[in-house]
């Protein structure tokens, strides 16, 4: 028997086809995510989502063609955007992606729109999230006429795969458009209304690993799965004793709670499949600092010899590496604030690069303060976490290719949190995780808190 995991990256959209008993890898199939659509605001990030819809349909029929014992399709994706759709589960907007920075406009008075949305509700928004970008749209009057659900795009092609008209969503993805109770799992409509979003346009929020319906072909689709939870349900081995270090386009680090503690800024608390919460530091930069830092290597070298070098990535990690190994303590390094692309609560925050000495003003040295910022970011996360928490903590979990691919930076991330470091042993974590949640859904485990197998074992 088999099961399939759809993950609708920002970049690319990736599907999974592994044997339901093994957990083994049967097939993998990946395309880039064509579908952003070009915009004259700086601050708007959108793509098609008929495009995204039609480039995972291909996926899942590509893979579903190859075996007749697949027992349910699972589907994961970015959070936080919004589509919105018609009585018929047709798109009627482009979808409003999670880069999406039009929260940070002016509203008024001296407030962002995710400013005041916040002080509104008394909840904590970002810009981005989609409860703050419907109230954009609600007060400068751009929502669709014929409007009649708005959901994530994992909620839609969920929607699509099982032939409804109607989203569901479960509290994974729910909690990520914000404007919503984490107590009793289930928006706070009083709030929504606050923001222009009465309850007949949200999507119906159910458990998550429910079957909301069928393919053609007759196979079962749960509902869609957060991201974030996917990828930790298709990484960690032992829930309760590993925080997940994840450094892709952003960066992450989650553990599992039991309960819902107090939490400061820099932390939120997301709903975990199956019960209990997830608690996460999230950071908007991540690998696209080390991007932009190649990006300005790759300039350099275009500008003073006239050549294209192509990627620097791995000459890059060569570098940090001997710079690591020749690091002398009574020169200094250079410290590299990394957060060139804002926080979550603070957009307008810019990067930084301090003192700079003859010693350390060498390329090497500015490729290893870049990973030790990015670093930095993931350790501050660390420290708002309940210390008994952090004490649980036997392993460190890293994903994402800013980690995978990068040798220097894990014996960085290892010595830094002081815990053994462990890379996930499947490329594509959160298709994989999607596809355990499609296995939770249909009986194949027992619960999400001991949903791993193979995944779980040493190679």
């Amino acid at each position: 028997m088999a099961l399939i995991g759809i993950d609708i990256g920002t970049t690319s959209i990736c599907g999974l086809l592994i044997d339901s008993v093994t957990g083994g890898l049967y097939k993998a199939l990946s395309r880039p995510n064509t579908a952003a659509l070009p915009s004259a605001q700086p601050w708007e990030w959108l793509q098609d989502p008929e495009r995204i819809w039609q480039t995972v349909k291909y996926i899942v029929d590509e893979l579903a063609g190859t075996r007749t014992d697949i027992r349910a399709i699972g589907v994961t994706g970015q959070m936080h955007g919004i589509v919105y759709v018609d009585d018929a589960g047709q798109a009627v907007s482009p979808l409003y992606t999670w880069q999406d920075q039009r929260g940070e406009l002016p509203a008024g008075n001296g407030q962002t729109y995710a400013s005041k949305l916040s002080s509104m509700t008394g909840y904590r928004l970002a810009t981005g999230y989609g409860a703050v970008t419907h109230y954009y749209l609600a007060v400068n009057g751009q929502i669709p006429e014929s409007a009649a659900a708005l959901c994530t795009i994992g909620d839609f092609v969920a929607m699509k795969l099982a032939g409804l008209n109607r989203p569901v969503t479960d509290a994974t993805h729910a909690a990520g458009l914000g404007l919503f109770r984490l107590d009793r799992l289930q928006f706070d409509e009083p709030a929504a209304a606050l923001a222009g979003l009465p309850g007949t346009m949200l999507p119906q929020v159910v458990a998550s690993g429910t079957v909301i319906g069928a393919t053609a072909s007759g196979i079962p689709v749960v509902c869609a799965l957060g991201d974030n939870q996917a990828s930790f349900l298709g990484t960690v081995r032992h829930v309760e004793q590993t925080a997940l270090a994840n450094i892709g386009t952003g960066s992450q680090l989650s553990a599992y709670s039991a309960v819902l503690p107090e939490l400061p800024q820099q932390l939120e608390a997301r709903p975990f499949p199956g019960g209990g919460y997830l608690l996460v530091g999230a950071g908007l930069s991540g690998g696209k600092s080390y991007e932009l830092l190649e990006q300005f290597f790759r300039e350099v070298c275009r500008l003073f010899t006239g050549v294209e070098p192509g990627s620097l990535y791995e000459r890059m990690n060569e570098l940090s590496a001997q710079a690591w190994e020749a690091m002398n303590p009574a020169h200094g390094g250079l410290q590299v604030n990394t957060q060139f692309y804002g926080t979550r609560h603070h957009a307008e925050q810019l990067g930084s690069i301090e003192r700079i000495s003859p010693a350390n003003f060498k390329p090497q040295h500015l490729i290893k303060g870049f990973m030790q910022g990015m670093i930095a970011e993931l350790l501050a996360f660390k420290a708002a976490f309940p210390h008994g928490l952090q004490a649980s903590w036997k392993e460190l979990r890293g994903s994402g290719n800013g980690i995978r691919r990068n040798p220097a930076l894990q014996r960085m991330l290892s010595e830094s949190f002081g815990l053994p470091l462990a890379i996930s042993e499947h490329d594509e974590e959160a298709a994989y995780g999607a596809a355990l949640c499609a296995g939770a859904g249909c009986g194949v485990f027992g619960d999400f808190l001991h949903i791993g197998f193979v995944h779980k074992k040493e190679r």
